[in-house]
């Protein structure tokens, strides 16, 4: 692992954040089957047909799976005091960490739930699902750093949400940690993904009863 440029962090101080914010896409990349679900058994009809506004229901849902995503948080740290790494626990740094939990929980949910809205079926979804979790993984900075990617994945990783929330988790996350992009990009980056889609997601909402 000394081959891999890693700072002031060990590798294994460098990869928690990512083990982290891989534990929160695995989550949040299936919520849509729940959409899906809640179609079959006739429930998200009814929500529709309530006067509730539809990006109030999309966001309720990346809430709920932001909520989700703490829960497993708990566990990853557990794991990461087991693997000796020095974790950072004053209190504005946990208060970041469980922003940026629930912001790319919020995000990669609500990215499932547009792709369930265009497959409307759970086969395609879970395909779909199961394709796109790796690729989103391995084309971030998660287990190794952007500055040793080839070029063209370089910009994929730029572009990649989950690059943004593994390195606002790698500043605030461990003792000697700091952001590539810098907190507040990391933070505005991940916001205005998760505001856009969820307009995005909002028109396309009705569209999976039909």
């Amino acid at each position: 692992m000394r081959a891999i440029p890693t700072g002031n962090l060990d590798y294994f101080s460098f990869l928690a954040p990512g083990i982290l914010a891989q534990s929160v896409l695995f989550i949040a990349i299936f919520y849509g089957i729940n959409v899906i679900w809640e179609k079959d058994l006739g429930i998200l009809q009814k929500l529709l047909a309530s006067p509730a506004p539809r990006s109030a229901l999309v966001f309720g849902k990346a809430v709920s799976a932001g909520m989700r995503a703490i829960a497993q948080a708990a566990i990853v740290y557990l794991m990461a005091l087991v693997a000796g790494v020095d974790l950072n626990w004053s209190p504005l740094a946990l208060g970041g960490v469980l922003v940026a939990i629930v912001l790319g929980a919020a995000l990669f949910s609500t990215f499932s739930l547009m792709i369930a809205c265009l497959v409307r079926s759970r086969e395609r979804f879970m395909g779909i699902g199961q394709v796109m979790t790796m690729p989103l993984f391995f084309a971030s900075n998660a287990i190794y750093p952007i500055s040793i990617m080839p070029t063209w994945l370089k910009i994929v990783a730029h572009i990649n949400p989950l690059s943004y929330q593994v390195d606002l988790l790698r500043a605030l996350m461990v003792v000697g940690g700091t952001s590539t992009f810098g907190i507040g990009i990391d933070f505005l980056m991940l916001t205005g993904m998760l505001v856009a889609l969820i307009v995005v997601t909002s028109k396309l909402y009705p569209t999976i009863v039909q």
